[in-house]
């Protein structure tokens, strides 16, 4: 791992880190352990796996890029790399079927037939904000750990403050202890955003919502995901609320997914919950033929800017004509003052300090 990481520096693809230098260590540590060979008694008994990693620290850090690379050095080892959210709707679905077969206790079966054959899961972006999820993980993992699978995972937050203030947090407590044993604790503590630094130059805010405007959002989702994406599902309030494309913290949709559905401030709340950048496109210009759409992104704006998430979006005109007559015009002074106040470069930096 260190020496896949030097010859990326090398290349130019990476700038030297010291944070993420630091963290290669525990990867290589991982790395060496899962490639031993796994030897099992006659007796069958399970095998231990290796002590996992879990990764934190700010958005943009490099946490996935550190994990995915990870990943690719491990070759043909059985290993998984799926986003949080995505494994989680996995896991519901799964939980669904089996009680639907009338399998009693579903999670140990579930957990069973996902890990077959592994020896790796990745999974990025750890994030609890749900009591059903919070009261699964705990088991999930458990069996997990059980069959022999040695789990990384990244986060924004480390272990002690995952579904803080949650409901019945009491239940989630021991999911806590368990990573803390299972899998070591590794704080990323770089200064710099990388995923903000891909944004630095560029105009977050197209306008008119032309071709010209699809193609420099799809140039900056590029180079933000590689192109490669998948629907993220989000369960709120017992609901499944479907994000066209996302990868790695960034979310892509066009304004008709998000403001032209039914959709409200939990929803939009559920979304800054799991993107740190969020790429909108085609907004009308709003007024009386479409008041309920323009109130529904107001209140999604402002759980974005509240959230300190980046938006990049192509409109049919600059924030301030956006909306211009008609009942709400007013009260959509402080919108536009938001959109145009996100768009500069440091927005997230000023925010957070």
């Amino acid at each position: 791992m260190p020496e896949i990481y030097a010859a990326h520096v090398d290349r130019g693809d990476l700038h030297a880190d010291p944070a993420q230098e630091d963290a290669l260590p525990e990867f290589e540590r991982l790395r060496q352990e899962l490639e031993q060979p796994v030897r099992r008694g006659l007796l069958r008994r399970k095998v231990k796996p290796p002590r996992g990693l879990y990764l934190w620290g700010g958005v943009g850090r490099g946490k996935s890029m550190l994990m995915d690379m990870f990943v690719e050095s491990l070759g043909d080892l059985p290993v998984r790399r799926v986003h949080f959210h995505a494994f989680m709707q996995e896991v519901h679905t799964a939980l669904h079927d089996a009680r639907a077969r009338g399998e009693a206790d579903a999670i140990t079966p579930v957990a069973r037939r996902m890990a077959k054959g592994l020896r790796l899961l990745a999974l990025d972006e750890m994030q609890i904000t749900d009591i059903t999820d919070a009261m699964i993980v705990g088991r999930l993992f458990e069996a997990l750990f059980g069959a022999g699978v040695a789990v990384v995972t990244t986060g924004n937050r480390p272990p002690d403050d995952l579904y803080k203030e949650g409901l019945n947090r009491q239940i989630f407590l021991p999911f806590i202890a368990l990573l803390k044993q299972r899998m070591v604790i590794h704080e990323l503590t770089s200064p710099r955003d990388y995923r903000q630094g891909m944004l630095q130059g560029s105009p977050v805010y197209f306008t008119p919502a032309n071709s010209e405007a699809r193609t420099a959002i799809e140039r900056i989702w590029q180079d933000m995901t590689g192109g490669e994406a998948a629907p993220l599902i989000l369960h709120v309030k017992g609901r499944k609320v479907v994000i066209p494309a996302f990868r790695n913290g960034v979310a892509r949709a066009s304004f008709h997914d998000l403001c032209g559905a039914m959709l409200g401030a939990a929803d939009y709340l559920a979304l800054a919950e799991a993107a740190r950048v969020l790429i909108l496109e085609d907004i009308p210009c709003l007024g009386r033929s479409n008041f309920n759409e323009a109130k529904r992104f107001v209140t999604l704006i402002d759980a974005l800017y509240e959230a300190r998430v980046r938006l990049v979006c192509s409109a049919a005109a600059a924030p301030g004509m956006l909306y211009v007559e008609g009942e709400g015009s007013f009260e959509f002074e402080r919108t536009a003052s938001r959109l145009c106040e996100m768009q500069a470069e440091d927005w997230t930096l000023v925010a957070d300090s």
